[in-house]
């Protein structure tokens, strides 16, 4: 759909970083949801949206095709009241004004007649205006109106945190993600726009703008993403080892020809390395797409943000890049239901860096990027609360959230996981969780959510084993378990010490002298004997994610110099 028809909203200046300011409501994303919000499903959206980079505004036109699962009388949409609504339809039929209202950032609208179970509604919505604009993108969401190097607009979005409905009406919560998106991003003369899915189509208008028509199935409602530049295009196609061709595109600004070529060799490599371990990439029918943007980057489903500007880094390859591709399988192929279980998306996708340092390098460079994740745990809040959260209440730590933990905690967690059920278990484990089933090839899987007790279960029924009380410890607490080690004469007694005593019988491996062993910790506890001459080292390999007193000691070190 084109936009020259709807009315242009126009504010008197561009709005500073922060602006315009958002209702609380607007800010929280996901958290416990209204059971008339959480009974509804989008099942389409045709989404129009023009922006005007001079201005900072935008105008749009949502077409929502919803069906409930419970009796309704009215709908609650997401939409930031920045962007105030002058239309809106239902089933084609025009509402009066007195028929909804915005006061806080939820869009109620009254429908003409009650919906029932299993019925299915079209609302149609016109809004337009100045939206908000990141304080700090992508840590703090909003709109960025940047310039290239040349002075012309280069023009993003970021909504992970805040949600999508500060630039469109949505169901702001994960579970909220529509089954098909029909994107259409008007932009201005001589700027490209990068979407979501599969080009449909350019349109070119007789002033010189142009529509960019997307579609794209299952995203995630906050990786809908608005990019716009004056951008030029890579573009190659990958030859899958599951026997499908893929397309991929890489959109950077001109000027950096050499290092956006540098930066597109890395996307064969690390999609070998995704479909060798994990399985086929998700969205082969569509594409790989990485877009340049004004931000240092975000998973948005196929066309990742990415700003980094060509980093260097002692790994050997682009660990934003890697970072957010590796989303496509945890997050936007898996997705957690609810905010409180995103270190499985978080926490997979850090540890994929590591691994994939393992796949091109081999051990040294495992162990070096494992200890640099180390070094940066807190253990201030437990990874998983076991509460519906909000994204701040989770990415926050001044909200009492686990914050980057659920980062790095979560990949030395995964990292215990591996070593203790083997790599073959693991993997099958990884591939459970974000198909549904072991055996994943192109077409036989579709997108699918997931929780933290989807994955134990899962856990559980590879490994043949309960691990609950595995997860218990390290999930579910704050604290590490502590290894205590005592050495009295040819005697070695080792303890695990955890928070309110929970049983952690996780085995240890010991080096003794030239050999290592595996020793059994039932009930927590072992004791062995050594000559007391014999040289020992606990956990040799550093298997096991447990509480260091050198670690402790750096942390502090590193605070109160100011680190």
């Amino acid at each position: 759909m084109l936009l020259a028809a709807l009315p242009l909203l126009i504010g008197a200046a561009a709005p500073e970083k922060g602006e315009p300011p958002i209702t609380d409501t607007t800010k929280q994303s996901g958290g416990p949801i209204d059971p008339e919000r959480a009974a509804l499903h989008l099942a389409h959206v045709d989404l129009a949206i023009e922006i005007f980079p001079d201005r900072e505004t935008l105008k749009g036109h949502a077409i929502l095709t919803l069906t409930t699962s419970a009796p309704q009388n009215r709908l609650l949409i997401d939409l930031d009241r920045n962007l105030p609504v002058t239309a809106v339809s239902i089933d084609g039929k025009p509402l009066a004004a007195s028929a909804w209202s915005n006061p806080e950032g939820r869009l109620a609208i009254r429908l003409p007649h009650p919906l029932k179970p299993g019925d299915q509604v079209v609302a149609a919505i016109t809004y337009g205006g100045t939206p908000h604009v990141a304080v700090r993108a992508p840590w703090n969401d909003g709109m960025v109106w940047a310039k290239t190097p040349q002075g012309k607009p280069w023009v993003a979005s970021t909504a992970e945190g805040y949600g999508c409905d500060l630039f469109w009406p949505c169901l702001d919560f994960p579970a909220g993600e529509p089954d098909l998106v029909d994107f259409h991003l008007t932009v201005p003369a001589g700027l490209i726009a990068p979407g979501n899915g599969t080009l449909v189509g350019v349109d070119k208008l007789p002033d010189g703008r142009s529509t960019w028509n997307w579609r794209a199935r299952s995203p995630n409602p906050y990786s809908v993403a608005i990019a716009a530049a004056p951008y030029k295009e890579i573009s190659a196609v990958y030859l899958s080892r599951f026997g499908n061709r893929i397309p991929m595109s890489y959109w950077y600004l001109p000027g950096r020809e050499n290092r956006a070529a540098g930066l597109f060799q890395e996307f064969a490599p690390a999609m070998d390395f995704f479909e060798t371990m994990i399985g086929p990439y998700p969205w082969g029918d569509e594409k790989v797409g990485v877009v340049e943007t004004p931000h240092l980057g975000m998973e948005h489903q196929t066309i990742n943000a990415y700003g980094n500007d060509y980093t260097k880094t002692p790994s050997g390859f682009d660990e934003i890049f890697q970072h957010e591709l590796a989303h496509e399988w945890f997050g936007n192929q898996m997705t957690a239901a609810n905010w409180d279980d995103y270190w499985l998306h978080e926490g997979y996708a850090q540890y994929m860096q590591p691994l994939y340092g393992r796949w091109r390098e081999g051990e040294a460079r495992y162990a070096t990027m494992m200890d640099e994740f180390r070094l940066t745990i807190m253990n201030r809040a437990p990874i998983v609360s076991g509460r519906i959260m909000t994204e701040e209440q989770v990415y926050e730590a001044e909200n009492g959230g686990p914050a980057q933990d659920i980062y790095v905690k979560g990949a030395w967690v995964l990292h215990t996981l591996r070593n203790y059920v083997g790599d073959k278990a693991f993997w099958e484990i990884t591939r459970r969780l974000v198909y549904g089933r072991p055996d994943p090839l192109p077409g036989n899987f579709k997108p699918r959510f997931a929780t933290t007790n989807d994955y134990i279960r899962i856990a559980n029924q590879v490994s043949g084993q309960d691990l609950g009380w595995f997860f218990d410890v390290y999930l579910r607490e704050a604290a590490l378990p502590k290894l205590v080690v005592t050495r009295t004469g040819d005697q070695l007694k080792l303890r695990w010490s955890t928070p309110h005593d929970k049983p952690f019988p996780l085995p240890v491996e010991v080096q003794v002298g030239d050999s290592v062993r595996t020793v059994a910790m039932p009930g927590g506890t072992a004791t062995l004997t050594a000559p007391t001459d014999v040289h020992i080292v606990v956990d040799p390999a550093s298997r096991i994610l447990k509480q260091s007193d050198v670690v402790d000691a750096y942390q502090r070190w590193q605070w109160s110099h100011g680190s």
